[in-house]
Protein backbone atom coordinates (compact mmCIF):
# COMPACT_ATOMS: atom_id res chain seq x y z
CA UNK A 1 0.00 0.00 0.00
CA UNK A 2 1.33 3.21 -1.15
CA UNK A 3 1.09 6.19 1.37
CA UNK A 4 0.11 9.44 -1.03
CA UNK A 5 2.27 12.27 0.35
CA UNK A 6 -0.13 15.38 0.99
CA UNK A 7 2.80 17.36 1.70
CA UNK A 8 4.83 17.05 -1.50
CA UNK A 9 1.32 17.64 -2.88
CA UNK A 10 1.04 20.93 -1.17
CA UNK A 11 4.62 21.72 -1.50
CA UNK A 12 3.80 22.12 -5.79
CA UNK A 13 0.99 24.16 -5.33
CA UNK A 14 2.67 26.51 -2.93
CA UNK A 15 5.70 26.87 -5.37
CA UNK A 16 3.18 27.88 -7.70
CA UNK A 17 1.08 30.20 -6.25
CA UNK A 18 4.16 32.14 -4.91
CA UNK A 19 4.96 32.59 -8.38
CA UNK A 20 1.77 34.09 -9.06
CA UNK A 21 1.79 36.02 -6.08
CA UNK A 22 4.93 37.52 -6.80
CA UNK A 23 3.89 38.87 -10.13
CA UNK A 24 0.58 40.37 -9.01
CA UNK A 25 2.82 42.42 -5.98
CA UNK A 26 5.05 43.61 -9.15
CA UNK A 27 2.20 44.75 -10.84
CA UNK A 28 1.02 46.49 -7.83
CA UNK A 29 -1.73 43.97 -6.05
CA UNK A 30 -0.96 42.29 -2.62
CA UNK A 31 -3.16 39.54 -2.59
CA UNK A 32 -5.06 39.48 0.95
CA UNK A 33 -7.05 36.76 2.63
CA UNK A 34 -8.76 37.83 5.32
CA UNK A 35 -10.00 35.13 8.23
CA UNK A 36 -12.76 36.07 10.38
CA UNK A 37 -12.27 34.15 13.90
CA UNK A 38 -15.47 34.26 16.03
CA UNK A 39 -14.14 31.86 18.65
CA UNK A 40 -11.46 31.86 21.29
CA UNK A 41 -11.15 27.74 20.75
CA UNK A 42 -7.54 26.52 21.07
CA UNK A 43 -7.76 24.11 17.89
CA UNK A 44 -9.37 26.61 15.88
CA UNK A 45 -6.54 28.78 16.97
CA UNK A 46 -3.50 26.88 16.23
CA UNK A 47 -5.29 26.63 12.25
CA UNK A 48 -5.43 30.06 12.07
CA UNK A 49 -2.27 30.27 12.74
CA UNK A 50 -0.78 27.45 10.25
CA UNK A 51 -2.90 29.32 7.93
CA UNK A 52 -0.94 32.90 8.68
CA UNK A 53 2.51 30.64 7.91
CA UNK A 54 1.74 29.42 5.08
CA UNK A 55 0.28 32.45 3.80
CA UNK A 56 3.51 34.48 4.62
CA UNK A 57 5.66 32.08 2.73
CA UNK A 58 3.72 32.51 -0.53
CA UNK A 59 3.43 36.22 -0.37
CA UNK A 60 -0.22 36.25 0.49
CA UNK A 61 -1.05 38.80 3.38
CA UNK A 62 -2.77 37.37 5.65
CA UNK A 63 -5.55 39.66 8.33
CA UNK A 64 -7.20 38.01 11.15
CA UNK A 65 -10.01 39.47 12.34
CA UNK A 66 -10.77 37.92 16.35
CA UNK A 67 -14.03 38.85 17.53
CA UNK A 68 -14.68 38.64 21.03
CA UNK A 69 -18.23 36.93 22.67
CA UNK A 70 -19.68 37.33 18.96
CA UNK A 71 -23.51 37.90 18.35
CA UNK A 72 -24.70 36.10 14.64
CA UNK A 73 -25.50 39.72 13.91
CA UNK A 74 -21.71 40.33 14.41
CA UNK A 75 -20.68 37.91 12.62
CA UNK A 76 -22.68 39.08 9.44
CA UNK A 77 -21.76 42.70 9.83
CA UNK A 78 -17.91 41.82 9.82
CA UNK A 79 -18.46 39.41 6.68
CA UNK A 80 -20.16 42.48 4.79
CA UNK A 81 -17.40 44.94 5.54
CA UNK A 82 -14.89 42.41 4.67
CA UNK A 83 -17.00 41.38 1.10
CA UNK A 84 -16.77 45.93 0.53
CA UNK A 85 -13.61 45.91 1.04
CA UNK A 86 -11.44 46.55 -2.39
CA UNK A 87 -8.25 45.29 -0.64
CA UNK A 88 -9.49 41.86 0.31
CA UNK A 89 -9.60 38.96 -2.18
CA UNK A 90 -10.50 35.93 0.18
CA UNK A 91 -12.54 35.37 3.04
CA UNK A 92 -13.18 32.79 5.13
CA UNK A 93 -14.86 32.26 8.74
CA UNK A 94 -13.92 30.09 11.01
CA UNK A 95 -16.17 27.72 13.49
CA UNK A 96 -17.71 27.04 16.14
CA UNK A 97 -19.62 29.95 15.55
CA UNK A 98 -22.19 31.51 18.56
CA UNK A 99 -24.43 29.48 19.80
CA UNK A 100 -27.48 28.91 17.57
CA UNK A 101 -25.77 30.41 14.42
CA UNK A 102 -24.22 28.19 11.76
CA UNK A 103 -21.89 28.83 8.66
CA UNK A 104 -25.65 28.26 6.36
CA UNK A 105 -26.42 31.43 8.18
CA UNK A 106 -23.61 33.66 7.67
CA UNK A 107 -21.76 32.16 4.83
CA UNK A 108 -24.39 34.41 2.39
CA UNK A 109 -22.62 37.09 3.98
CA UNK A 110 -19.35 36.30 1.88
CA UNK A 111 -19.27 37.91 -1.42
CA UNK A 112 -18.95 34.85 -3.92
CA UNK A 113 -16.23 36.24 -5.60
CA UNK A 114 -14.06 36.23 -2.68
CA UNK A 115 -15.57 33.54 -1.05
CA UNK A 116 -12.03 31.26 -1.46
CA UNK A 117 -13.61 28.38 1.09
CA UNK A 118 -17.16 27.89 -0.97
CA UNK A 119 -19.32 28.75 2.25
CA UNK A 120 -21.80 30.94 0.60
CA UNK A 121 -24.75 28.61 -1.10
CA UNK A 122 -24.66 30.35 -4.33
CA UNK A 123 -21.28 29.07 -4.61
CA UNK A 124 -22.54 25.95 -4.11
CA UNK A 125 -25.30 26.51 -6.19
CA UNK A 126 -23.10 27.30 -8.84
CA UNK A 127 -20.71 23.91 -8.54
CA UNK A 128 -23.62 22.17 -8.79
CA UNK A 129 -24.57 24.00 -12.25
CA UNK A 130 -20.97 23.46 -13.48
CA UNK A 131 -20.05 27.25 -13.65
CA UNK A 132 -16.89 28.67 -12.08
CA UNK A 133 -16.67 28.82 -8.49
CA UNK A 134 -14.60 28.26 -5.74
CA UNK A 135 -15.35 24.73 -4.35
CA UNK A 136 -14.87 24.18 -0.43
CA UNK A 137 -10.69 23.76 0.14
CA UNK A 138 -10.95 20.58 1.53
CA UNK A 139 -13.61 18.86 -1.13
CA UNK A 140 -11.27 20.50 -3.94
CA UNK A 141 -8.09 19.10 -2.23
CA UNK A 142 -9.86 15.55 -2.67
CA UNK A 143 -10.07 15.94 -6.12
CA UNK A 144 -6.42 17.75 -6.62
CA UNK A 145 -4.98 14.38 -5.01
CA UNK A 146 -6.24 12.98 -6.89
CA UNK A 147 -5.36 14.54 -10.47
CA UNK A 148 -2.00 14.77 -9.23
CA UNK A 149 -1.65 11.40 -8.18
CA UNK A 150 -2.90 10.61 -11.92
CA UNK A 151 -5.66 8.29 -10.81
CA UNK A 152 -7.89 7.65 -13.83
CA UNK A 153 -11.50 8.90 -12.89
CA UNK A 154 -13.27 9.00 -16.21
CA UNK A 155 -15.72 5.75 -15.72
CA UNK A 156 -14.21 4.49 -12.21
CA UNK A 157 -16.91 4.09 -9.49
CA UNK A 158 -16.31 5.93 -6.32
CA UNK A 159 -17.83 6.36 -2.96
CA UNK A 160 -18.07 9.27 -1.11
CA UNK A 161 -18.73 8.45 2.64
CA UNK A 162 -20.36 11.82 3.92
CA UNK A 163 -22.49 13.99 2.68
CA UNK A 164 -21.43 17.47 4.12
CA UNK A 165 -21.93 20.83 2.21
CA UNK A 166 -18.39 21.14 3.45
CA UNK A 167 -16.77 17.92 2.16
CA UNK A 168 -18.47 15.34 1.12
CA UNK A 169 -21.27 16.79 -1.42
CA UNK A 170 -18.82 19.22 -3.00
CA UNK A 171 -16.17 16.79 -3.63
CA UNK A 172 -19.18 14.11 -5.10
CA UNK A 173 -19.72 17.20 -7.78
CA UNK A 174 -16.65 17.53 -8.28
CA UNK A 175 -16.00 13.75 -8.98
CA UNK A 176 -18.87 13.74 -11.35
CA UNK A 177 -17.32 16.99 -13.28
CA UNK A 178 -14.49 14.22 -13.84
CA UNK A 179 -17.02 11.81 -15.12
CA UNK A 180 -16.90 9.39 -12.87
CA UNK A 181 -19.63 7.41 -10.91
CA UNK A 182 -20.03 8.43 -7.74
CA UNK A 183 -22.22 6.95 -5.04
CA UNK A 184 -23.02 9.19 -1.83
CA UNK A 185 -22.98 7.08 1.51
CA UNK A 186 -24.33 8.37 5.21
CA UNK A 187 -25.72 7.00 8.22
CA UNK A 188 -28.73 5.77 6.56
CA UNK A 189 -26.96 3.77 4.07
CA UNK A 190 -28.08 0.34 4.15
CA UNK A 191 -25.25 -2.18 4.12
CA UNK A 192 -22.24 0.67 3.84
CA UNK A 193 -19.62 -1.99 3.15
CA UNK A 194 -21.44 -3.78 0.17
CA UNK A 195 -21.26 -0.19 -1.78
CA UNK A 196 -17.70 0.74 -0.57
CA UNK A 197 -16.09 -2.56 -1.49
CA UNK A 198 -16.95 -1.80 -4.99
CA UNK A 199 -15.12 1.68 -5.22
CA UNK A 200 -12.20 2.09 -6.91
CA UNK A 201 -11.75 5.71 -5.23
CA UNK A 202 -13.04 5.51 -1.88
CA UNK A 203 -13.65 9.37 -0.14
CA UNK A 204 -14.09 8.81 3.36
CA UNK A 205 -15.31 11.96 5.44
CA UNK A 206 -17.38 11.41 8.15
CA UNK A 207 -15.40 12.56 11.52
CA UNK A 208 -15.35 9.24 13.00
CA UNK A 209 -12.19 7.60 14.18
CA UNK A 210 -11.49 4.76 12.25
CA UNK A 211 -15.17 4.31 11.11
CA UNK A 212 -13.60 2.62 8.20
CA UNK A 213 -12.30 -0.70 8.16
CA UNK A 214 -10.73 -3.63 6.01
CA UNK A 215 -14.03 -4.97 4.89
CA UNK A 216 -15.08 -1.69 3.28
CA UNK A 217 -12.06 -1.28 0.99
CA UNK A 218 -11.80 -3.27 -2.54
CA UNK A 219 -8.47 -4.75 -2.91
CA UNK A 220 -6.55 -1.99 -5.12
CA UNK A 221 -8.56 0.71 -4.18
CA UNK A 222 -7.36 4.64 -3.55
CA UNK A 223 -8.45 5.86 -0.42
CA UNK A 224 -8.86 9.44 0.54
CA UNK A 225 -9.45 9.93 4.48
CA UNK A 226 -10.54 13.43 4.97
CA UNK A 227 -10.75 12.69 8.98
CA UNK A 228 -8.79 14.52 11.90
CA UNK A 229 -9.91 13.36 15.03
CA UNK A 230 -8.00 13.87 18.35
CA UNK A 231 -6.36 11.18 20.24
CA UNK A 232 -6.34 11.30 23.81
CA UNK A 233 -2.36 11.53 23.57
CA UNK A 234 -2.80 14.27 21.43
CA UNK A 235 -2.54 13.31 18.16
CA UNK A 236 -4.70 12.48 14.82
CA UNK A 237 -6.29 10.09 13.01
CA UNK A 238 -8.30 9.63 10.29
CA UNK A 239 -11.65 8.13 9.41
CA UNK A 240 -10.16 5.02 8.09
CA UNK A 241 -8.14 2.67 9.86
CA UNK A 242 -4.74 2.99 7.77
CA UNK A 243 -3.68 -0.91 9.82
CA UNK A 244 -6.64 -2.48 9.26
CA UNK A 245 -6.49 -2.02 5.23
CA UNK A 246 -2.77 -2.20 4.65
CA UNK A 247 -2.00 -4.68 2.23
CA UNK A 248 -6.18 -3.98 0.90
CA UNK A 249 -6.26 -0.72 -0.18
CA UNK A 250 -3.80 0.58 -3.31
CA UNK A 251 -3.09 3.95 -1.66
CA UNK A 252 -3.96 6.09 1.10
CA UNK A 253 -3.72 9.46 2.24
CA UNK A 254 -2.38 9.56 5.82
CA UNK A 255 -3.88 11.49 8.73
CA UNK A 256 -1.95 13.70 9.03
CA UNK A 257 0.20 14.59 6.01
CA UNK A 258 -2.41 13.86 3.52
CA UNK A 259 -5.63 16.11 2.89
CA UNK A 260 -4.82 18.85 5.28
CA UNK A 261 -1.93 20.17 3.85
CA UNK A 262 -3.28 20.03 0.33
CA UNK A 263 -6.44 22.26 1.46
CA UNK A 264 -4.28 25.06 3.28
CA UNK A 265 -2.59 25.02 -0.45
CA UNK A 266 -5.59 25.70 -1.75
CA UNK A 267 -7.19 28.00 0.02
CA UNK A 268 -4.01 30.09 -1.18
CA UNK A 269 -4.24 29.40 -4.61
CA UNK A 270 -7.98 30.45 -4.49
CA UNK A 271 -7.04 34.01 -2.55
CA UNK A 272 -4.29 34.34 -5.66
CA UNK A 273 -6.70 33.76 -8.41
CA UNK A 274 -9.43 35.81 -7.10
CA UNK A 275 -6.67 38.71 -6.75
CA UNK A 276 -6.35 38.29 -10.28
CA UNK A 277 -10.12 38.78 -11.24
Amino acid sequence: MTLIDGRAIAAAITAEVTETAAKLRESGTAPTLAVLVPTDDDATAWYVRSIERAAKKVGVDCRVVQLEKPTGEDVTRELDKLSADPSVHGIICQTPLPEGVTLDDVGAHIDPRKDVDGANPVSLGRLTAGLPTYAPATAAAVLEILKREQVALSGAQVAVVGRSTVVGKPAALLLLGENATVTVCHSRTKDLSSVTKTADVLVVAVGRAHFVGADHVKPGAVVIDVGTNPTPEGGLVGDVDQAAVEGIAGSITPVPGGVGPVTTSLLLRHTVTAAQS
